[in-house]
């Protein structure tokens, strides 16, 4: 009875204990499949959150690039040197005293002392021509931080549509890769009992490399475009990230007659021409500070003996130095930006008909891919493989299709790039949106 009665207290005791281990294990089992969930949403929130579209890295670009900053500061700059013209010249207060010995034997000595004020006034078309530069220098900032967001505008888009051209590619040879170690295992079994002859696979190795060294420089190439998107947009961009877009096909761009018509609006040219006017006003001001002005002067002296008041009016003669030097060296200066003017708009002119002939040419390129080149190289290349399964024909035939199908969507790729550089050329050139970017 007692052994009996110790085996059933055993046996309980160890349900118990089996039973308690049992709940411990399935709470540590619950815990485990929580915070692996949690895990799973955090690496999907981080993911989600290092994912980009071209309007988000556009604004983070403007906002947080240093040449943006730079630009800005150089117009605060400006703004303030308007104010530097427009202020009057202050006055000088000269203060005077010492002591005074008469001259007919008296040893007296007494203290004398003055007081002088001066006031210099500028004519009023001296400061006009001061004021008329400093205005004008503010439109040059003002062109220039424009041109500098333009031309970031410009590098961003190219940058990103980069990215996006050599992720494809990569995405095109990783595949590849993927194929090639499969018909390479094929090729091995097909060669291990006996269907194929050895070489086969010796080829089907020697196209394995290839693709595989192929992979590596397509992933060099991402990160290298990576990086000069991250460089332009700044340190508010994590260094990994992710982009969301493809290489937009817009609309045909105008007439080449009608964006040359837009020649004239560049920012590069008002940039130019806010110089010439501030070159011009500057001669302006070089002629006319010959005679700058004119000085009032009053002041009091008190001897001690006499008080004596004076007023008076001190004017420049421009007797030995006319300023003839400074006056050609800014005429010098108005031709000068006069002939950057005509340069820069030849320049434009010639820049934007280059541009629309690569425009052309990758336009042309595009339709060519896309209306038979890309349906043709497919079609050969599934014939290719099923006559390979078929034993129709060999490894070698098959894997010159695959490399020719690989090569066309590659150049394909390269086309559609060429196509939107292009263009983001010519709205370089123009200062005026021909790419349309993406909402975000």
């Amino acid at each position: 009875m007692k052994r009996i009665k110790m085996k059933s207290q055993f046996k309980y005791q160890t349900h118990k204990v089996g039973a308690r281990f049992g709940e411990a294990s399935l709470r540590l089992i619950c815990t485990m499949l929580l915070f692996g969930a949690l895990m799973i949403c955090y690496v999907h929130q981080v993911q989600a959150a290092n994912q980009y579209t071209l309007s988000q890295v556009m604004d983070l670009a403007l906002q947080q690039n240093p040449s943006l900053r730079i630009a800005k500061a150089q117009e605060d700059a400006a703004a303030a040197a308007v104010i530097s013209a427009k202020s009057y010249i202050n006055p000088e207060l000269e203060v005077g005293a010492g002591p005074s010995r008469y001259r007919s034997g008296n040893n007296d000595t007494k203290n004398n002392w003055g007081v002088a004020l001066s006031q210099p006034l500028e004519f009023l078309d001296v400061r006009t021509a001061r004021r008329e530069i400093a205005e004008s220098n503010v439109k040059v900032a003002g062109a220039s931080a424009e041109l500098t967001k333009l031309e970031l505008r410009a590098l961003v888009k190219n940058s990103f549509y980069a990215v996006l051209q050599r992720q494809a590619i990569l995405k095109i040879v990783e595949d590849d890769r993927q194929l090639l170690r499969q018909i390479k295992e094929r090729v091995k079994l097909r060669v291990d009992v006996g269907e194929s002859p050895k070489y086969e696979l010796i080829k089907a190795d020697t196209e394995s490399l290839a693709a595989e060294r192929d992979y590596q420089t397509a992933f060099v190439r991402v990160v290298e475009a990576k990086a000069i998107l991250h460089g332009l947009v700044g340190t508010a961009m994590p260094s990994e990230f992710d982009l969301l877009g493809e290489l937009p096909l817009a609309n045909s761009l105008p007439t080449i007659q009608s964006l040359r018509d837009l020649v004239s609006q560049s920012p590069q040219l008002q940039q130019v021409r806010a110089a010439s006017e501030t070159a011009e006003a500057r001669l302006k001001l070089e002629e006319r500070l010959r005679n700058p002005g004119l000085t009032l002067k009053a002041g009091v002296d008190q001897d001690p003996d006499l008080t004596s008041f004076r007023l008076g009016l001190a004017i420049p003669l421009p007797l030995w130095n006319q300023r003839q030097g400074q006056i050609a060296e800014a005429s010098a200066n108005v031709r000068q930006v006069q002939a950057i003017l005509s340069d820069r708009e030849l320049a434009l002119n010639r820049d934007l008909e280059a541009a629309y002939q690569r425009y052309l040419i990758a336009q042309a390129q595009v339709a060519a891919f896309e209306n038979g080149l890309l349906t043709q190289a497919e079609s050969v290349l599934k014939v290719a493989e099923a006559a390979y399964k078929f034993g129709e024909r060999g490894i070698l035939e098959y894997l010159d299709a695959q490399r020719t199908h690989r090569a066309v969507k590659k150049d394909y790729l390269s086309a559609r790039y060429d196509y939107i550089s292009a263009m983001l050329e010519i709205e370089r050139l123009l200062g005026a949106e021909v790419v349309p970017g993406e909402s975000s």
